[in-house]
């Protein structure tokens, strides 16, 4: 395994984002992104924009949002995003952001990717902290849902779906991400939910990946380390990638992909199921 790595977010562009034909990849169409200011969020915004789709582009981040309106603008995205300053703590602000999307256009598609992390073990963990994260990453989502399925379902077919970002922490749990692991795995619950009310048509699905160059994952590895003791590349070889078996991170651009798919015509199938794009992560051991 090379010992060289770059720890810097790849550059987006228009051939890596996946673009497909579906009934309801229209402009007349809209979709939801949290946390599209940055990361996996960002890219999964300008994805569906190049899918054509409106999106309502939500974070509390106001200029991170206007990077994502120009980074769409930058790949020739046909769809428009909308940016709506918004505060997933706050029930008002995400009452608002659905009540924009419904206006926007018919508000098919929810895609809950915001989210945080805080490197501590169980013992010395502040309540305060898991408190925000669990808000932002597993009660936010719940009320994004409770709020949009109505709307999904007053579709003249009631075909949309609710995507949620897991991870593999979803399936299994490391060591002092004890928050993190608790939401994710509660995001598997709340998936499978949603697809056991949505009758069929409405569906929800999860995405569960690895490791992935994102702003909050280089952040990551330097609070590993020292909640480790250990150096960050040893973070990056050792406790990363080292029981992963395809020896790369992902991209923000190739989630994002799971995610165009997930919501597409040719996903609709997946309901209530997780897509784990883990390169062996979870399902090999040495």
């Amino acid at each position: 395994m090379s010992t060289e790595f770059d720890l810097t977010e790849p550059e987006l562009t228009a051939d890596d984002l996946l673009v497909l034909n579906d009934p309801h990849f229209t402009p007349e169409t809209t979709a939801v992104v949290t946390g599209a200011a940055s990361g996996i969020g960002q890219a999964t915004a300008v994805a569906l924009a190049a899918n054509d789709l409106t999106v309502v582009g939500a974070d509390i981040d106001e200029g991170g949002l206007e990077a994502t309106v120009d980074l769409a603008d930058d790949v020739g995205a046909s769809g428009e995003i909308h940016p709506v300053p918004t505060d997933l703590t706050d029930d008002a602000d995400v009452e608002t952001m659905i009540e924009v999307a419904a206006e926007t256009g018919e508000l098919r598609y929810v895609a809950n990717i915001a989210g945080m992390q805080h490197i501590a073990s169980i013992h010395e963990f502040p309540m305060e902290r898991y408190d925000l994260l669990l808000d932002i990453m597993l009660r936010a989502p719940f009320l994004t849902a409770k709020l949009a399925m109505p709307h999904i379902r007053a579709t003249d077919d009631g075909v949309g779906a609710i995507g949620n970002m897991s991870s593999v922490h979803g399936h299994y749990a490391t060591q002092d991400k004890p928050a993190y692991i608790t939401a994710k795995h509660g995001l598997q619950g709340l998936t499978r939910s949603i697809a056991a009310e949505g009758e069929g048509t409405l569906r929800g699905f999860s995405v569960s990946v690895g490791y992935v160059l994102t702003p909050l994952m280089v952040d990551q590895i330097e609070d590993t380390a020292e909640e480790r003791g250990i150096s960050e590349r040893a973070v990056v070889e050792d406790v990363m990638l080292g029981q992963a078996r395809t020896k790369e991170m992902m991209t923000p651009a190739e989630v994002a992909n799971l995610f165009t798919f997930g919501f597409s015509r040719h996903g609709k199938h997946l309901n209530g199921g997780d897509l784990l794009w883990d390169g062996g992560y979870t399902t090999t051991y040495e």
